[in-house]
């Protein structure tokens, strides 16, 4: 197999180890994939050294922060792929239920490419509106966590109850 890497092998695991210590502190989990992972990683280092930030290696950032904001790792997609598919986008964070069930990564949809749609009957009049998407507010009922993503997220982060304990609430602002 042909290395494509650009960062030396421990510029790569010191970074992981970064990735592991903050991903120890959520609901999520890296990618079990070794090989997977080693190339996220080297992307993002390789975003991070080009424009700043380290932008989702599996899409185009333009090197415009403020353009950028919503793919910079971890995207703003990650909570509601993570709920709806197990996996994020890259495949870079699973959920626990996702790696346990011996499925593999697969293609999902781009929710950053404005191609991706919700069914009506996951709309409702408890949305927020930016950047011309509609996404529903939902309200830890257990701590009173609040996140803006088209499903509840897998595990409260705050207090780690589950998707069961969130709830639509009222309008929120925020913007991407």
């Amino acid at each position: 197999m042909t290395d494509f890497t650009q960062n030396s092998p421990d510029t790569i695991e010191s970074y992981k180890k970064k990735l592991i210590e903050e991903t120890s502190k959520t609901v999520y989990s890296l990618t079990d994939d070794e090989e997977l992972l080693n190339d996220l990683v080297d992307g993002m280092i390789i975003n991070e050294n080009r424009y700043g930030y380290p932008s989702c290696p599996c899409r185009m950032a333009n090197g415009d922060l403020n353009t950028d904001r919503d793919i910079i790792c971890p995207c703003v997609y990650r909570d509601s792929d993570l709920a709806q598919f197990g996996m994020c986008y890259c495949g870079l964070y699973q959920t626990e239920e996702f790696i346990n069930s011996g499925n593999k990564i697969k293609p999902i949809p781009d929710r950053h490419s404005g191609k991706f749609s919700t069914t009506e009957a996951e709309k409702s009049s408890d949305t927020v509106s930016f950047n011309s998407k509609t996404v529903p507010v939902w309200r830890c009922t257990v701590c009173g966590y609040l996140a803006s993503v088209e499903f509840p997220p897998v595990k409260c982060p705050v207090c780690k109850a589950k998707s069961d304990r969130f709830e639509k609430t009222s309008l929120v602002t925020r913007s991407i």
